[in-house]
């Protein structure tokens, strides 16, 4: 083997790859799938990433460290508006952008307007990853990959690739991580081996819960759900060998009447949502948790700016 060939395989790429497309798109599903752990919520309601989660990849040559954005969408809010200023700010610092489209779904006026922003950042590097290819059959999923290399030349751009994946079905995951690393810079690794995630604890944990509460709620609450970690700190008198982890957190809702669908009869959903997100915490965390939650009122607090400060956006 020359010695040529030995310095290009020594070669260590670290960067930042960011994954964007409307809401529900699969992107948080995807950011789980490789990093191989849960450290960005999923849910099928649309708009439930609400932080920039950074999973984090290690590869004996590389690190990729994927930016999860929330969806970009039209805002309603002064929460969507500040969501969408989060997306257009990341963009504009990572080494690469995914943009990820659905297979099951037509492209849409969604996804154009998303392009036509990627467009305007013109020495980003663009992959289009096609998620959610489980649910379609071959052929639509090969209309599919037309009308997406299609939008990119509509709009003066070229896709630096184009990848078919089921993040769900584990096809073709570790393909996408083989495509965006070649578009990072050298570099040595950013975070410490090992490190999943630079989300702190206590917001992965607030995320956890807030997934739980999601899960089988009407229509209309999805977005009226926050959840703020009080404390987490470990029981005193615990023997080494069974520590315990006493979490307190209080679920924010916007309406009184609302308060009723979240603790559900006699306590039962509330109940639920609690051993759910315990079980997710507690392999997140590696230790036993006791978990207190609350549910308390923060009136209109996605218009409200100082509401919103308090809850962390």
């Amino acid at each position: 083997m020359s010695a040529r060939n030995q310095d290009s395989e020594a070669v260590h790429r670290a960067g930042f790859a960011c994954f964007v497309g409307r809401p529900n798109a699969g992107k948080s599903t995807l950011t789980n799938a490789l990093v191989g752990q849960k450290v960005a919520i999923t849910s099928n309601r649309p708009q439930t990433t609400r932080h920039t989660v950074r999973g984090i990849v290690h590869r004996p040559d590389a690190q990729l460290i994927l930016v999860d954005t929330p969806g970009l969408h039209k805002p309603r809010t002064l929460l969507g508006e500040r969501l969408n200023d989060v997306v257009r700010t990341t963009w504009a610092e990572v080494d690469v952008i995914g943009f990820c489209l659905p297979a099951d779904q037509k492209l849409g006026p969604g996804d154009r307007f998303i392009a036509k922003e990627l467009a305007g950042i013109k020495k980003t590097p663009k992959v289009a990853i096609v998620t959610k290819t489980d649910l379609v059959d071959s052929k639509t999923l090969a209309e599919q990959l037309i009308a997406i290399d299609q939008l990119g030349k509509e709009l003066g751009f070229e896709w630096q690739e184009i990848v078919p994946v089921s993040a769900v079905g584990g096809r073709q995951v570790q393909l996408v991580a083989d495509l965006l690393i070649p578009l990072l810079p050298e570099s040595p690794p950013l975070y410490p081996e090992g490190d999943l995630t630079d989300e702190p604890e206590q917001v992965m944990v607030a995320e956890l819960i807030r997934e739980a509460a999601l899960e089988g709620v009407r229509d209309e609450l999805p977005h009226s759900i926050a959840v703020v970690v009080e404390e987490m700190i470990p029981r005193e008198g615990r023997p080494a060998d069974r520590p315990l982890l006493d979490i307190h957190a209080n679920v924010y809702i916007e309406r009184p009447s609302q308060k009723g669908i979240i603790i559900g009869p006699k306590g039962s959903r509330l109940k639920e949502v609690g051993m759910k997100s315990r079980k997710h915490i507690e392999a997140l965390l590696g230790t036993p948790v006791f978990l207190d939650l609350h549910v308390k009122v923060a009136k209109d607090w996605q218009r409200d700016p100082k509401q919103l400060r308090k809850l962390g956006f």
